[in-house]
């Protein structure tokens, strides 16, 4: 497998950041805001679905650690969640661009709003995929 790296600059690139983001498993833990450094990052286990087949038989799902960071980031709202928290996981829906910045949208009604006025973010996987038996399912 190769390893996934991205660069977005615009809200046509988080497009893609979402998708391949979407149904990845954050700690809190790994999740950081350097205000000197204007800088957001966090390691997110993401789900591999661009591996995933239509093929039920063959199914094997795969996740691997994910690093994002995106700059120019003014500072951090969180709404429905403790930042202060480590021990919580959080589930990722999608990030989008809106007119303060860039939102996180997890599961639950939890969000994390990054205010900037720029998109500057990479993406880039950490390591090696392992396996997992637990596809993600969404109800609604």
């Amino acid at each position: 497998m190769t390893q996934l790296r991205l660069r977005a600059s615009d809200a046509g690139d988080l497009t893609v950041f979402a998708s391949v983001l979407q149904d990845a498993i954050v700690p809190v833990s790994d999740v950081a805001f350097v205000p000197g450094e204007r800088r957001f990052a966090m390691v997110a286990n993401r789900f591999l679905w661009e591996l995933v087949t239509d093929d039920k038989k063959k199914a094997q799902y795969q996740r691997v650690n994910c690093g994002v960071v995106i700059e120019q980031v003014g500072s951090v709202k969180s709404r429905g969640l403790d930042l202060g928290d480590r021990s919580k996981m959080l589930d990722l829906l999608t990030l989008q661009q809106d007119d303060h910045g860039i939102r996180l949208v997890f599961s639950g009604d939890a969000e994390i709003q990054l205010l900037t006025n720029t998109v500057d973010a990479r993406l880039e996987d950490i390591g090696e995929p392992w396996p997992t038996q637990w596809r993600p399912g969404h109800t609604n």
